[in-house]
C-alpha cells in the first residue's frame, strides 16, 4: 500500500467522479482551530449542550477548588456553515472525516446512532472515536514507501442520512481493476436472504462495477463498499485503500494479496463452477461473531448508571458513594484530631 493510494481514497478525491452513484454529500474544510479542538484532551463534549457556550464543573480538593471546562468551545462561523449544510441535506446527516466515520463511537450518542443534527452531535462522536484520531494522526501508518507524508487538508464530510439495512452492504476487493473477492460487510450477523440471492447479488455488484467504477478510479488496487437496495440497484458507499489499514472482514489480507485459498470455504463443486470473485458471507447463526466495535465501548455497568436503565445498580452505586463519603469524613476528622493533638504537644515542649 502506497501513500498515494491512501490519498486517492479521500472522500473529496473520489466523490466528484462518482457522485451520481452514491449518497448526496457536502464537504466542508475544517479550520485549524477546530482541528486543534479535536486534538485537545482537556475538553469534553456534553451531548445536547449545543446551546451552551460553556459549562463549569467544580472539583473539591484539600487545597483549593479547580474549575474544569466540560463543554464544547463554540466556533460561530464554522457552526453556521455546518448547520446550513445539515439543513440542505434534510436536517439529519452521517458525518465522517477524509477517510473514516466514527463507527466506534456510536455507543456514546443518546440515540446510539451516527445520525447527527448539529455540530455538537458531530463533536461528541469525533472526540470519542479512535478511528477519527487515526485519520488525524496516522493516516499513512501501514504504507510501505518511505517518502514524506503528503500534506492533508482535513475536511468534514456530511452525508444525507439514509436508513441502510446492514445485510445489504458488501465490501469488494479490487486488484488490477478486477473484483477478486466480495464479503458481507456486517459479518457478525446471519442474513438468510444473502444465501438465497447469492448469484443475483454477485451479478448486480459486478455489473455495477463494470459500468461505473472499473478503470474510473485513480488506482487499480482498492477496496469498494457498495449497497444493494430492495429493488436490486447497487449504490456506491465508499472507497478504501487495498491494504491492512482496511478491514478484510471474512477474508485475510494474506489470501487477498496472494490470491490463494480465496474459495477455501466453498465446496469443490461451487469452486469449479465459479468464474467470478470469491463471495463470503456468514452462513448460519452458529458462526455469528461479536461486533469488533464492542471493544471501544465503556463497560455495560457504566452505561446502565448513566442511562438509569438498571435501578438496582444505581442504588448500589449511591450506597457505595455514601459509604465512601462517611469513611472519608471520618478519616479527615481523625487526621485533624491527630494534627491538633500533635500541635498541642509541640507547644507544650
Amino acid at each position: 500500500m502506497k501513500k498515494e493510494q491512501v490519498v486517492n481514497c479521500q472522500f473529496s478525491v473520489w466523490y466528484p467522479l462518482f457522485k451520481k452513484h452514491t449518497i448526496k454529500s457536502l464537504i466542508l474544510p475544517i479550520p485549524q482551530n477546530v482541528i486543534d479542538y479535536l486534538f485537545d484532551d482537556g475538553t469534553l463534549v456534553v451531548s445536547g449542550s449545543e446551546n451552551n457556550s460553556s459549562q463549569t464543573q467544580t472539583n473539591n480538593s484539600d487545597s483549593d477548588e479547580e474549575d474544569v471546562q466540560v463543554c464544547v468551545c463554540q466556533f460561530p462561523d464554522f457552526k453556521i456553515r455546518v448547520q446550513e449544510a445539515i439543513n440542505v441535506l434534510g436536517g439529519r446527516v452521517f458525518p465522517k472525516l477524509n477517510w473514516s466515520a466514527p463507527r466506534d463511537a456510536n455507543w456514546i450518542a443518546l440515540n446510539s446512532s451516527l445520525q447527527c443534527q448539529s455540530l455538537c452531535d458531530i463533536f461528541l462522536l469525533f472526540k470519542s472515536s479512535d478511528f477519527i484520531t487515526h485519520d488525524l494522526t496516522q493516516p499513512f501508518l501501514h504504507c510501505s514507501d518511505d517518502s514524506p507524508d503528503p500534506t492533508i487538508n482535513y475536511e468534514l464530510v456530511l452525508r444525507k442520512w439514509s436508513e441502510l439495512i446492514p445485510g445489504a452492504e458488501f465490501r469488494c476487493f479490487v486488484k488490477e481493476n478486477k473484483i477478486i473477492a466480495i464479503s458481507q460487510r456486517d459479518y457478525t450477523q446471519h442474513y438468510q436472504h444473502i444465501a438465497k440471492q447469492e448469484d443475483s447479488i454477485s451479478s448486480a455488484i459486478l455489473e455495477f462495477f463494470r459500468d461505473h467504477i472499473q478503470y474510473q478510479f485513480p488506482d487499480e488496487d482498492f477496496v469498494l463498499d457498495v449497497y444493494r437496495d430492495s429493488s436490486g440497484r447497487v449504490w456506491l458507499i465508499d472507497f478504501n485503500p487495498f491494504g491492512e489499514v482496511t478491514d478484510s472482514f471474512l477474508f485475510t489480507w494474506e489470501e487477498l494479496t496472494s490470491g490463494k485459498n480465496l474459495t477455501a470455504n466453498q465446496t469443490q463443486e461451487d469452486t469449479a463452477l465459479q468464474e467470478g470473485p470469491a463471495f463470503r458471507y456468514t452462513t448460519s447463526e452458529v458462526t455469528v461473531q461479536p461486533s469488533p466495535c464492542l471493544s471501544y465501548r465503556i463497560p455495560r455497568d457504566f452505561l446502565d448508571l448513566t442511562t438509569g436503565e438498571d435501578a438496582y445498580k444505581l442504588i448500589d452505586f449511591l450506597k457505595l458513594v455514601s459509604e465512601m463519603g462517611i469513611k472519608t469524613t471520618e478519616t479527615r476528622t481523625s487526621v485533624e484530631k491527630e494534627r491538633k493533638l500533635s500541635h498541642r504537644l509541640h507547644s507544650c515542649t
